[in-house]
């Protein structure tokens, strides 16, 4: 079995599958509880996260008897929403690898994601209203940072499914794949970012993140640190020397 959330841990990354496949990974208080213990674990020690769900659905929703069972001072606790709040703003990218559904709060923890990915099979939307409540972890305020406010206010007014082509077609994912391609594009992701430095990663995401009121001074602030890195200077060093010897190779192939 090996509880809600099966993770597997490198140097650069974790990958974290919620497992619940019997409840089509629909999200209960012990997925809330393992996600908020991997998330101090990743704000101790930063690494590129990636979510997938088990057996080819991401997540169908929160758990339908557990929310029948809440009331208003549940609500007020923000019990999802708190913890897909700590995800978004995980120092490092998150990558979500949707296959399958991603309903309800299992979209919402998908758009708390920076980067989603998905199947064919891809079916994401937030029946919330038909419920009779709100899409109240994110999708509110995130899905129209993602779609812009016009699609966002119909999708969530109607609750209708979104399917892969029209989720790739309005931004809602970067790139659809076969399911066995899946999680291996999320990893080609994670190893192009672990390329790159660590310090401007975290900061490019932290700025990306900040208010609009908070640039340009916020984008100023955070580049005025990298100015001053050891590893700009390295990188930057490393990358000149490389284009003189192309350059000196091209010139050497053009001399008579």
């Amino acid at each position: 079995m090996g509880g809600p959330l099966l993770i597997e841990r490198a140097d650069d990354r974790v990958v974290a599958v919620l497992n619940r496949p019997e409840k089509r990974n629909a999200i209960d208080q012990a997925t809330i509880d393992a996600l908020h213990d991997l998330c101090a674990e990743l704000e101790e020690t930063p690494r590129t996260l990636i979510l997938a769900g088990s057996s080819g659905v991401f997540a169908a929703g929160a758990d339908i008897a557990q929310l029948r069972e809440r009331r208003a001072a549940d609500a007020l606790r923000g019990i999802n929403a708190n913890a897909f709040v700590r995800i978004a703003e995980l120092p490092m990218p998150v990558i979500a690898a949707i296959d399958g559904y991603a309903l309800g709060g299992g979209a919402e923890l998908a758009y708390a994601a920076d980067i989603r990915i998905g199947t064919p099979s891809l079916a994401m939307g937030n029946p919330e209203t038909g419920l009779g409540i709100l899409a109240a972890a994110g999708a509110s305020w995130r899905l129209k940072e993602i779609v812009g406010d016009a699609r966002a206010i119909e999708l969530l007014l109607t609750g209708r499914t979104v399917d892969a082509e029209e989720a790739l077609r309005i931004g809602l994912v970067s790139a659809i794949h076969e399911p066995d391609r899946l999680l291996p594009a999320a990893h080609e992701i994670a190893d192009r970012i672990a390329r790159n430095d660590r310090a401007a990663t975290i900061a490019t995401k932290r700025v990306f993140r900040a208010p609009r009121d908070r640039h340009p001074a916020v984008d100023l602030e955070a580049q005025a640190e990298l100015f001053e890195s050891p590893e700009k200077f390295r990188r930057m060093t490393e990358f000149l020397e490389r284009r003189d010897r192309r350059a000196e190779r091209d010139e050497a192939r053009t001399e008579p």
